[in-house]
């Protein structure tokens, strides 16, 4: 028996060589890669820069489990829950509201579905973020109008209000938690102004989301988008988003489609149960890392949204106290992030060489600036579970050995 099994095997095996040799039409140029036959290494970092950040552990759990199918009603529970964790976390109860499948995305889907070509579309550039709406509005055939100010600077409403006067947008962006320079913008306000000149309102709270409060419906907020990466201590890939009835509306009596598929609100409103028909498949999800946004989501209702902006208050207040190395900070308290704080990068110092030292001897992570504020300042991230005493405590130590034996160079 072990013998005729042993033929019928070794007749297979013929039979398979000679389908790969039919199938082969050219030899293999490229051999496997030496560096995939190696074990996978990962440095174990402690990451105190704008995001992404570590993982809780409860997150990095739920990425271990096994894979189901993304049309599966499991799945669709998923979603439901994933919705109602972001609404809890935007205060709001917009029926549209769901997670987009790339962290990046979620400006880009906003702006591709509201705007359409000729529209005059209001952005405030404080920071690359701004910097970024105004590009995509110019390459989806807007008329953009940016509020330009210089980083560490913010909108007031009277400035806004002449801006909306002049220009009649039919969207102004602002960023709440403006990561490239640290600045805080005050949201209390600004939706009753734009709607009182029927605009609608679009805030960025990628950075501080969980760490800074926001209230999408109470301030007027017409579209409210986030990251999984920073306070909610999840993978990168996805992002969070919310359309007021009245942004629905824009979006659902537009006279052409968004020129994106892949980020039409109308088919991914379906595909996420946001309206009152079957759902039908879009695309295939990033179901793994939506597990782990589900537990994210999760800690942050447990943990309560009021806790978790006073536990950023007090780790970033302690930050600002022991920043005291000769380091300067770069705006008024009132207007400083909760979740990053930049400080001015040292006089006579280059700053990668301070960022380099921190992460050889220290094994963790702050940078530099970003878009206007590169080169220009330091940037420490307390994101989630990160924003501890304990950890101040580390990066300072780290600082100030950084500025010990940092070379100094001649201004």
């Amino acid at each position: 028996m072990l013998g005729a099994l042993s033929a019928a095997s070794a007749t297979l095996g013929h039979k398979a060589a000679g389908w790969v040799r039919t199938m082969a039409s050219h030899q293999l140029l490229v051999p496997p890669p030496a560096a995939l036959r190696k074990p996978l290494s990962i440095p174990r970092r402690l990451l105190l820069g704008p995001g992404p950040s570590n993982l809780s552990p409860r997150v990095l759990a739920a990425g271990g489990q096994q894979m189901i199918g993304h049309m599966h009603k499991e799945m669709f529970q998923i979603m439901d829950e994933i919705k109602q964790g972001i609404q809890y976390a935007f205060q709001t109860r917009n029926a549209l509201t769901l997670a987009i499948s790339s962290g990046h995305c979620a400006l880009e889907a906003a702006l591709s579905n509201l705007l359409e070509p000729q529209d005059s579309f209001l952005v405030g550039v404080n920071g690359i973020w701004g910097q970024r709406a105004q590009d995509i509005g110019e390459r989806i055939g807007a008329h953009v109008h940016p509020m330009i100010k210089d980083p560490g600077s913010h909108f007031t409403l009277q400035e806004v209000e002449e801006a909306l006067a002049q220009h009649k947008p039919v969207l102004l962006f602002l960023t709440q938690g403006e990561s490239s320079s640290g600045v805080l913008q005050p949201l209390d306000g600004y939706g009753e102004l734009c709607h009182r000149y029927r605009c609608l309102l679009l805030v960025d709270s990628v950075a501080s989301l969980g760490g800074a409060p926001v209230y999408m419906d109470q301030q007027g907020i017409d579209v409210l988008y986030s990251g999984s990466q920073k306070v909610l201590n999840a993978p990168p890939g996805t992002s969070l988003i919310s359309f007021s009835d009245k942004a629905r509306n824009k979006i659902y009596t537009r006279k052409t489609k968004p020129v994106s598929f892949n980020l039409d609100i109308k088919w991914l409103a379906n595909f996420w149960g946001c309206d009152d028909k079957p759902r039908k498949y879009h695309h295939t999800l990033p179901v793994i890392g939506l597990y782990s946004l589900r537990e994210s989501l999760a800690l942050l209702a447990e943990q309560g949204l009021e806790n978790s902006w006073r536990q950023h208050q007090e780790a970033t207040a302690y930050l600002h106290r022991r920043l005291r190395l000769g380091l300067q900070l770069l705006k008024d308290p009132a207007l400083r992030l909760p979740t990053v704080t930049t400080v001015v990068a040292p006089a006579g110092y280059d700053w990668r060489d301070i960022v380099n030292y921190v992460m050889d001897h220290f094994n963790i992570e702050i940078t530099g600036g970003l878009g206007p504020s590169l080169g220009k300042v330091l940037r420490i991230g307390l994101l989630g579970c990160n924003a501890t005493r304990e950890n101040v405590d580390r990066v300072i130590e780290a600082l100030r050995e950084a500025l010990q034996h940092c070379p100094r160079h001649k201004l």
